[in-house]
């Protein structure tokens, strides 16, 4: 089954709320940012819209009527482009996807009203569900992505911070990552249980089938920051280093107190040093450290969704797409 067209019509039809004389310009925003128009618009500047897809799989897999829930799988997808928005203003990113940012084509301000207005939006898509759910369906609903949205903030305050900090340990890694990017991931796939009406023991299951697979995500995307082809993954692999981002292959070679930590207490890595101090991280045991990590969050997910047992189609989808998600080179 693809779901894609039927996430996009969706999502577009709640951001049309904007689509008014004195807004229009907010709209253009909205669809700019997720894809649908400006310079260079194709499917690949839209994203990969994962999250809502882990949402409809896993109501699917439960035996859910998917298109009931596709209010929620718009809400998902605003929120997190409403994260993006703000990193990018945070993070002074220019560019996503090979376009200019949102705040670098319209300006500050006006970024973030535009993602202030998607994450309101989210909320109102949600209340969308009433005509197929019951309201308390709906209000446990709002919950458990309110939750989440708190989470992401809480992860994103620690990533900012954590920037200041010379003394951090791989558990404040967990701290940060488990709300920057799981607490959604997680709240897609406990959405989706919810609304394929299945128990709370499976509900609980599919919630930590989400959770250790967004960290598995994270750690794999720690690895490819230093280790991984830049030919493949269309970034340069010095970034992470380069930028000083306290990764986890980073936080662990540090705390190995070796050279890699001597070089790294010296000041900013230039870009030539780069090969050299990935080798020595690599020596110092990091590389290995962290792809054992990654298998082991791999298969901890994989746990949670046996116990979980996705159902039919729609279950073989959502174990391929995971799969897929913490094998890639990308």
């Amino acid at each position: 089954m693809d779901y894609l067209p039927e996430i996009e019509k969706e999502i577009q039809r709640q951001i049309a709320r904007l689509d008014e004389p004195h807004t229009t310009q907010l709209h253009e925003m909205l669809t700019y940012h997720l894809g649908w128009s400006g310079e260079n618009a194709d499917p690949k500047t839209r994203g990969k819209r994962l999250r809502p897809l882990f949402l409809l799989l896993t109501c699917s897999a439960c035996d859910g009527d998917w298109r009931s829930a596709l209010p929620a799988a718009a809400a998902v997808e605003l929120v997190h482009n409403f994260s993006l928005i703000h990193d990018d203003i945070q993070d002074n990113s220019d560019k996503r996807r090979g376009r200019d940012t949102v705040w670098a084509k319209w300006g500050i301000p006006q970024a973030i009203n535009a993602g202030d207005a998607l994450f309101i939006l989210s909320s109102q898509a949600l209340f969308d569900l009433v005509p197929g759910y019951s309201h308390e369906i709906v209000a446990r609903a709002a919950i458990i992505l309110n939750d989440a949205c708190l989470n992401l903030t809480r992860g994103q305050f620690l990533d900012i911070y954590y920037e200041k900090r010379k003394d951090l340990s791989i558990e404040d890694y967990w701290s940060m990552v488990s709300g920057k990017t799981a607490a959604l991931l997680s709240a897609c796939c406990a959405l989706g249980s919810l609304l394929g009406n299945s128990d709370q023991a499976t509900q609980d299951a599919y919630c930590s089938f989400g959770h250790y697979l967004g960290l598995a995500y994270q750690v794999h995307d720690d690895f490819l920051g230093i280790w991984g082809d830049s030919a493949v993954t269309g970034k340069s692999s010095q970034s992470d280093l380069v930028s000083g981002k306290y990764s986890l292959p980073i936080i662990y070679g540090l705390g190995k107190n070796g050279s890699f930590a001597k070089r790294w207490a010296e000041g900013p890595i230039h870009p030539d040093e780069v090969p050299g101090l990935a080798d020595q991280l690599a020596t110092e045991g990091a590389r290995l450290f962290t792809q054992e990590t990654a298998d082991q969050m791999t298969d901890l997910a994989m746990q949670s969704l046996r116990i979980a047992n996705p159902k039919g189609q729609a279950g073989e989808q959502l174990i391929e797409m995971a799969r897929n998600l913490v094998n890639r080179e990308s």
